[in-house]
């Protein structure tokens, strides 16, 4: 075992292991700035063709896809979600890897698999209970940590065939010692050094193995993988387990729940990647109970919630977008994907709000740079824009326009949906998407979700447009109407100017013969005070609808319902409402202060994954700055922000952001707001988050305050 053509770590340095994909490497470097959002995932998976394939192909399946019609890879990615995709690239990365070793072909690694699952699994939910920063490192991981026993196979089949299958434990490590005079667990973190992967991650495999006493100041990845190792290998040892999930900080009935869930999760991720199971030893809890048919309210309520998060989600990757011409394309790109418009168009109203004009952004932008269509004309886009409501439309079911006839055809469909951009009680524009006319009985249920991703679209276009140039094209539309309004007080105002010059004649003419001017000069005040008040005019040019009333109640009452019905709502946070009778009615669209709640209450429930308290109040009239609002409060239990992320809240949107809860949505969030007319601030500290947002009062009736209705 001494001379050197024996010697296993030989071996090891010249034998052609395989390389880890590029993919993972890539996908890491993007974990590790905490860029991996879906635009870099998309990217990062169309550039492998394999990958590709595996996406769509968990994408199409039946847990996936309810028709017969096939997804593309746009709509697979958002289907699947980011946590989804994230564990697919790395779980077939892996999978890739070992299928590549010498001699795995002729192995049944079926059990070897199901460790290999069951560890990364574990290993992810205890992650995620110990707030590890990188959950998808701890996953990537456990799926590795034996991955030095493929290492030994490859290199020293005839002397470590029989050892391969043997059961994990110290007793496994010593023989190896003794026979090759190197562990699993050191070759195992000598290949991941070689793959040029992270150090912990090495450190984590090589030191799997280790006494748990040692462990108790090492970093949390190594306790991680000691712990889904035991629990994997070892859950026969009830006590040492134990003492493992305590150096993580998790208690016993986590633990059950994570063994529950691991089962589940492993035969899941077995079937998506392609991998039978049948026959492999059993290491993890028994199969789970089949859950009875979903409730079909229920479903309506869960696919409600889950389009309102899309929307957000949505909302937020066009906001990061930089340029008005990225931002607009991200636009086309997210509506494509998320109702499967063959192709789609923006229009935007010109800057004196009588007309729609074509964006240079798009597949199309040559032919729309010149493209108009008059608001103040009958047709299917200007009624979508006028009427502020989506439309739906198919070729010659009624008579079109030219401009209207020359964007079909620039579409190249036979049916249109027009979907108006909404920020506020304003329309910034038109997005067109063509369909085909058997999508659009379809396109009619789902006209809310339409509107909806109109209305985020809208606020988030306006908000980061109002600091990259945007105001340059609300200037000019406040200057056309500015011109309007000042033709009509030159033409008002000449009539008292004639009548001041008349009088200043007979006022000249009495004053020469001495006689009395008391009513002459009555009459030239009165009219130099018109005079004054039709100029003073020009400043009243911003009117303002304030006729919609939004009962706070109702519309919190809505937000929870949708929350409480669904599983967006874990069962360790609990909510508080408290409102008052009275004041609870605002001026101010319903909709737009049911997208603010959905954003914050996500937010707060995402602040705290072990659990904690939301509490939703009505805390009555406030007057700043002698106006009138009524003051909602949205607060959490959560561990509260960081001060640089609190001194930046709702400003510019950045990439890096502190986890996934505080970052775009609360600048959409403020836009909101704003188009309420309303304040909103924050208030944070190691006992949780609040935001207070003042909301303007109804003006025709304030109630005095009344003991608070509070609700659980």
């Amino acid at each position: 075992m001494h001379q050197p053509d024996h010697d296993i770590r030989n071996r090891l340095l010249i034998a052609r292991l395989p390389a880890m994909p590029q993919i993972l490497i890539k996908l890491i470097e993007l974990l590790q700035t905490d860029d991996a959002g879906m635009p870099e995932l998309a990217d990062l998976i169309a550039k492998d063709a394999g990958m590709t394939g595996k996406i769509l192909a968990v994408a199409n399946s039946s847990a996936y896809q309810r028709g017969n019609r096939s997804v593309g890879l746009e709509q697979s990615l958002v289907s699947l979600g980011t946590d989804m995709i994230k564990t697919l690239v790395i779980s077939e990365s892996v999978f890739q890897t070992f299928n590549n070793f010498p001699h795995s072909g002729g192995t049944d690694l079926r059990a070897f698999w199901k460790h290999a699952l069951g560890a990364a699994v574990v290993a992810r939910d205890a992650a995620r209970l110990m707030d590890y920063a990188h959950v998808e490192e701890a996953y990537l991981a456990g799926l590795l940590h034996n991955v030095g026993r493929l290492a030994l196979l490859a290199t020293a089949p005839r002397e470590y065939a029989t050892n391969f299958l043997a059961r994990d434990d110290a007793d496994l490590c010593a023989i190896e010692q003794r026979t090759l005079q190197i562990t699993h667990t050191e070759a195992g973190a000598w290949l991941i050094e070689r793959w040029n992967l992270d150090s912990f991650l090495a450190d984590s495999v090589l030191y799997h193995h280790e006494p748990v006493a040692r462990l108790e100041s090492a970093h949390p990845l190594i306790r991680i993988v000691r712990l889904a190792h035991l629990l994997v290998h070892h859950a026969d040892q009830p006590d040492l387990v134990i003492e493992a999930a305590a150096l993580c900080g998790i208690g016993e009935q986590a633990l059950d729940g994570i063994m529950q869930a691991a089962a589940r999760q492993v035969r899941q991720s077995a079937d998506y990647l392609g991998i039978d199971l049948t026959g492999a030893d059993e290491i993890v809890a028994p199969p789970a109970v089949m859950p009875p048919p979903a409730d079909p309210v229920q479903q309506r309520l869960q696919e409600e919630v889950r389009n309102m998060m899309l929307v957000s989600e949505m909302g937020q990757s066009i906001a990061r977008q930089q340029g008005e011409t990225h931002m607009l394309e991200a636009m086309t790109r997210s509506a494509r994907v998320l109702f499967d418009f063959g192709t789609a168009v923006i229009l935007l109203e010109n800057p004196t709000g009588q007309a729609l004009v074509g964006v240079a952004a798009g597949e199309h932008q040559q032919r729309l740079a010149q493209f108009a269509i008059a608001l103040d004309r009958p047709g299917i886009i200007a009624t979508a824009a006028v009427e502020r409501r989506v439309t739906l439309a198919t070729r010659g079911a009624q008579p079109l326009g030219i401009a209207e006839e020359q964007l079909f055809r620039i579409l190249g469909t036979e049916s249109i949906a027009c979907v108006p951009l909404l920020a506020g009680q304003r329309c910034l524009g038109v997005l067109i998407g063509g369909v085909d006319a058997w999508r659009l009985p379809d396109l009619h249920k789902r006209e809310r979700f339409l509107q909806a991703f109109g209305n985020q679209a809208a606020s988030a276009l306006e908000t980061a447009l109002s600091e990259r140039g945007h105001a340059k094209r609300q200037i000019a539309h406040v200057a056309d109407e500015y011109r309007d309004a000042t033709r009509r007080v030159l033409h008002e105002v000449n009539n008292p100017l004639s009548i001041i010059k008349n009088y200043l004649s007979v006022l000249d003419a009495k004053l020469a013969r001495r006689e009395p001017v008391v009513s002459e000069m009555s009459i030239l005040n009165e009219e130099i005070d018109r005079v004054g008040q039709l100029i003073g005019g020009l400043a009243d040019l911003q009117p303002t609808d304030a006729s919609r009333v939004t009962n706070i109640a109702r519309v919190v009452d809505d937000v929870l319902r949708l929350f409480r019905a669904t599983d967006f709502l874990p069962a360790s946070v609990q909510v508080l409402v408290r409102m008052l009778d009275e004041p609870n009615e605002v001026a101010g669209d319903a909709d737009l202060l049911k997208q603010i709640l959905v954003n914050l209450v996500k937010n707060s429930v995402e602040a705290m994954p072990q659990g904690g308290r939301i509490e939703i109040a009505n805390r009555g009239h406030v007057n700043r700055e002698r106006r009138l609002y009524v003051e909602l409060v949205v607060s959490d239990s959560g561990p509260g922000l960081a001060p640089d992320v609190l001194a930046n809240l709702f400003g510019a949107v950045q990439s890096r952001k502190e986890g996934k809860h505080h970052g775009l949505g609360l600048s959409i969030v403020h836009g909101l707001v704003r188009k309420l007319d309303g304040l909103i601030a924050c208030r944070s500290g190691k006992g949780g988050t609040s935001f207070e947002i003042l909301l303007p009062a109804r003006t025709d009736k304030v109630g005095a305050g009344v003991p608070a209705r509070l609700t659980d």
